[in-house]
């Protein structure tokens, strides 16, 4: 919930991927910020997200196409 958590939009996906990258794991599928309303978080790595982020309280209508395009992205990168 991008709007209630504003300064720590998704922080737990940040955290996450804080523990693979420092194991070496390679990470697949950043995604834009545009279309996000938040002031901070842990989860954007290189002024991007590291992965897709959904937020359903406020965006719901959005998270299909953002999916479908994501999993485009990933196959694109070789992830699938």
């Amino acid at each position: 919930d991008q709007e209630s958590y504003n300064d720590n939009f998704c922080d737990a996906a940040g955290e996450l991927y804080d523990l693979f990258a420092a194991k070496g794991c390679k990470v697949y599928g950043f995604t834009s910020q545009d279309g996000y309303s938040h002031s901070e978080s842990k989860a954007v790595k290189d002024g991007k997200f590291c992965g897709l982020m959904c937020d359903e309280d406020n965006q719901y209508d959005l998270s299909e196409e953002r999916a479908n395009n994501w999993v485009k992205q990933l196959k694109d990168e070789g992830f699938m």
